[in-house]
């Protein structure tokens, strides 16, 4: 007869995926020992077991959670804003950025040590990342109809938005000028505004922008 599990089960299993995230994110998926782990988890190498028997089970573990958070507050933004495309992609951008704010680590992890994963776990995370970037590029076509009528340039367009918005954790301090909110609508701004400059005429393309208060203002 199998064991039932403990009633905090899932609540272990998640402490346990935060601090392997922060050891990972430290040290490195290679440096990082099971031992390791179970001590920096605060419980013994046999208790850990009982949770995952291999390293690569904690890593696809991390990152599939993550995106899987990822997929779930993105999702989450109201429908009701996509009549003003701007402002739907403004949204899920900004959700993105807030939950970077408690998985930095994790985001980490997931940008540096996904190719350390078997191929068939890599294939599963790619998939998820995917939808990702499918549900970005969808938000971001009606900001861009011209530009966004071929693949070939949608995509980059949506990657170069990735670009801005996964970098930030290498740079970004919440004691900045700019707040999470802001730079959301910094990077949204720099990306449609300078997508709709790809072909259009001279006359346009004469507009300048202000910091005022951390917030970029058009005049």
């Amino acid at each position: 007869m199998a064991r039932p599990r403990a009633s905090d089960h899932e609540d272990k299993r998640q402490a346990i995926l935060e601090q392997s995230a922060n050891l990972f994110a430290a040290h490195g998926y290679d440096r990082a020992s099971l031992t390791m782990l179970a001590r920096r988890c605060g419980t013994s190498k046999a208790l850990f077991y009982h949770y995952y028997s291999e390293k690569s089970e904690v890593l696809f573990d991390i990152i599939r959670t993550h995106i899987e958070h990822l997929l779930k507050v993105t999702g989450e933004v109201s429908v009701g804003e996509k009549d003003d495309p701007h402002r739907y992609l403004l949204r899920m951008s900004e959700v993105l950025l807030e939950v970077y704010r408690t998985s930095d680590t994790k985001h980490h992890v997931q940008i540096n040590q996904l190719h350390l994963l078997p191929r068939r776990q890599q294939k599963i995370i790619k998939d998820m990342e995917r939808k990702l970037v499918d549900r970005f590029s969808a938000a971001i076509s009606p900001c861009v109809p011209v530009q966004a009528r071929t693949h070939a340039l949608l995509k980059p367009i949506t990657m170069s938005l990735f670009g801005m918005l996964n970098w930030n954790y290498l740079w970004f301090r919440e004691s900045g000028q700019l707040s999470r909110r802001d730079y959301a609508k910094l990077a949204v701004t720099v990306i449609i505004d300078g997508t709709r400059m790809i072909g259009s005429k001279p006359e346009r393309r004469e507009r300048h922008y202000t910091l005022q208060s951390g917030i970029f203002d058009r005049s």
